[in-house]
């Protein structure tokens, strides 16, 4: 929750995960209103703000664009566009657009896991993460929202000898398959589960694979399909040495059970310098007035 009101609420844009393990790019387009896109364009008074900030949000940014006004990029999106970052090993065409326009913005700072250039900082670690005092009891916490149970069930079932903790987007309830305990997804169990556990196994997204590097933890990764700042976030783990598999399949099993059983984890170090990141942002952006 903010510590302030929310003065204005829009739709803006969004992406539709499917269930074999990317972005559904149909669902996503027949999911969202260009009409009404272009109607918020419209109705935010960009104009009334001395500065305007954005987290890789479509409505401020294209705002701001069509209006010829500053718009200061603070995302990990906006890292990734830096040439000093690591790259996939494959060129995405429609992602690297995505990337581009989605939110334009005049000037860009960005958070990735190693700070790869001089506006790009380490990640923010949430307060309650921060907080947590890790410890080690055995289990693998799963995330990876872009797959059904199904899929989880017969992959991860075949390693033996692991306890796995999933939290699913498709389970209402807790149930128990094998060895794999499936969950609904809460935030609060999610970071207790990944604090307590062994390693973490989840998507290439930025927030979730940064709290178990700073937790300590083992992490393997999985870039989503069509999602390709994914695929830069695997590149730039990868370079870090955290293992990256392309999917959940069968193939991939003897580098999952080699992870499991071997492959150790990563240390990083994640200083609270968020003051510092705020000061120098506000600092540039008075100067652009």
């Amino acid at each position: 929750m903010l510590p302030y009101p929310v003065k204005y609420k829009y739709q803006g844009l969004s992406f539709i995960f499917g269930k074999s393990g990317g972005v559904d790019l149909i669902n996503t387009y027949l999911k969202n209103n260009s009409k009404k896109f272009f109607s918020e364009l419209r109705e935010i008074p960009i104009e009334k703000y001395d500065i305007v900030i954005n987290d890789f949000e479509p409505v401020s940014a294209w705002a701001c664009h069509l209006k010829r006004r500053p718009c200061i990029a603070l995302s990990h999106q906006s890292a990734v566009l830096s040439p000093k970052v690591p790259k996939p090993d494959h060129t995405d065409h429609l992602g690297s657009f995505i990337l581009k326009k989605y939110a334009p913005a005049t000037h860009h700072y960005g958070f990735h896991f190693e700070a790869f250039d001089e506006n790009i900082f380490t990640p923010v670690i949430r307060k309650e993460v921060r907080e947590i005092d890790p410890c080690n009891n055995g289990h693998y916490t799963v995330y990876l929202p872009a797959y059904n149970d199904e899929r989880l069930i017969k992959v991860l079932s075949k390693v033996k000898d692991v306890k796995w903790e999933v939290f699913s987007k498709h389970s209402k309830k807790p149930w128990k398959e094998k060895n794999l305990n499936i969950k609904p997804i809460n935030n609060e169990a999610f970071v207790k589960s990944i604090a307590s556990s062994e390693g973490v196994l989840c998507g290439a997204g930025f927030e979730t694979p940064a709290e178990a590097l700073y937790l300590g933890k083992k992490l393997m990764v999985i870039p989503m399909k069509n999602q390709y700042e994914q695929h830069y976030n695997a590149a730039a783990l990868m370079s870090m040495g955290i293992p990256v598999i392309k999917s959940l399949k069968k193939k991939h099993l003897e580098t999952i059970v080699h992870w499991v059983g071997k492959q150790r984890g990563v240390k990083v170090e994640y200083p609270d310098i968020t003051e510092n990141i705020i000061d120098k942002v506000l600092e540039n952006a008075i100067s652009l007035k």
